[in-house]
């Protein structure tokens, strides 16, 4: 396992003060970290403890990364961008396929027989064998998604590099992310969660257990196996009263589901669209 509290020392110093950025050192440390990312080396959050963490000086790295590089054209096929950083490369020797015109950024982590449709896939961010991530659906920077994990099309996973400190939109293993969810600010998805088509839930988006005689209130994390709805509650305001985005917890993935239906299958059980 690699060492890395020197070129760590190097990230946080630079970050304190940016004219350290023009040392060779310096710069060396912050290629290294985003080589090292994009290999899934580093991770620019992971759990510890039972609880998601960002790594800040990775993010940092991430940070300096953009100051360093500057931009240029980037040709693929009949295709013209310009941008400071480039596409992944070696897709076939790491095992990931993508789907034309799909593009992982360099500095992003595909875990083999990860599968990207049309989507996009931001640096700092990481995907899990298994999973796919289809038509026009976004995992933004930083974002960790699990294995065996389907986000839905057009899914917005949100992405977050400063502050450095901010935790990231985790979804992690055996989830499904039905179409045009959106997850942002950090919030969680706890392995085997089902979301619904179009559930958006922010940090402070009420998520209510409905499911037994009173309701249970959760922000920024949908407990493990649970089956979420897009919702709606009403809020009095001085103009009168108004209807106000929730996501519902209508139910639980049980083990019989899962051994005998798929995920979609178990989203019709409880008459959700995918």
């Amino acid at each position: 396992m690699t060492d890395w509290s020197v070129q760590r020392a190097a990230i946080e110093r630079a970050t304190t003060d940016p004219a350290l950025l023009d040392g060779p050192g310096t710069q060396s440390a912050v290629r290294a970290a985003i080589a090292a990312l994009d290999r899934g080396e580093l991770r620019s959050a992971e759990k510890v403890d039972g609880v998601w963490r960002a790594n800040v000086w990775v993010k940092q790295a991430i940070l300096l990364y953009f100051r360093l590089q500057r931009a240029e054209r980037i040709d693929a096929g009949g295709l013209e961008f310009f941008d400071k950083i480039p596409p992944k490369r070696g897709l076939e020797a790491q095992g990931i396929r993508v789907v034309p015109p799909g593009v992982a950024r360099y500095g992003s982590f595909l875990e083999p027989g990860a599968i990207l449709m049309p989507g996009y896939v931001n640096i700092g961010a990481r995907v899990g064998a298994g999973t796919l991530v289809d038509s026009w659906a976004t995992v933004g920077s930083c974002a960790q998604i699990g294995r065996n994990v389907h986000l839905s099309g057009g899914v917005g996973i949100g992405g977050v590099l400063e502050p450095a400190t901010a935790a990231p939109v985790v979804v992690e293993d055996d989830c499904f992310i039905g179409s045009r969810c959106v997850l942002v600010e950090g919030v969680l998805v706890e392995e085997g969660a089902v979301l619904g088509a179009n559930v958006v839930i922010t940090s402070s988006t009420p998520i209510l257990d409905v499911t037994g005689p009173e309701e249970r209130v959760w922000k920024g994390r949908v407990p493990a196996r649970s089956v979420v709805v897009p919702g709606s509650r009403p809020k009095q305001f001085p103009a009168g009263s108004y209807q106000l985005p929730c996501a519902l917890i209508i139910g639980q993935r049980s083990e019989k589901t899962d051994k005998k239906t798929s995920l979609n299958d178990a989203l019709r059980a409880f008459g959700v669209a995918a």
